[in-house]
């Protein structure tokens, strides 16, 4: 699924990954449906955080503060 999602996100058609970031995304509000999941809407945000500005900043963010909080928790 990593490699799926990677070969995804490099994919030179942009707007074929906005389509597919933004029907994630709806499907991931649908997610209370019974083929649906909650777990689409995040991944249709990851698949958009490429093309669209404010998702790229805040995905960087969510990256670095983890990876301050990762280094924090293993440091003795």
């Amino acid at each position: 699924m990593r490699e799926r999602i990677a070969a995804l996100r490099r994919h030179p058609n942009a707007g074929m990954r906005r389509t597919v970031g933004a029907t994630l995304i709806i499907g991931g509000v649908l997610g209370f449906l019974p083929i649906l999941g909650f777990w689409m809407f995040p991944l249709g945000l990851l698949v958009l955080s490429d093309d669209v500005p404010w998702i790229r900043r805040r995905r960087r963010w969510l990256e670095v503060s983890w990876g301050w909080r990762w280094r924090a928790m293993r440091t003795p």
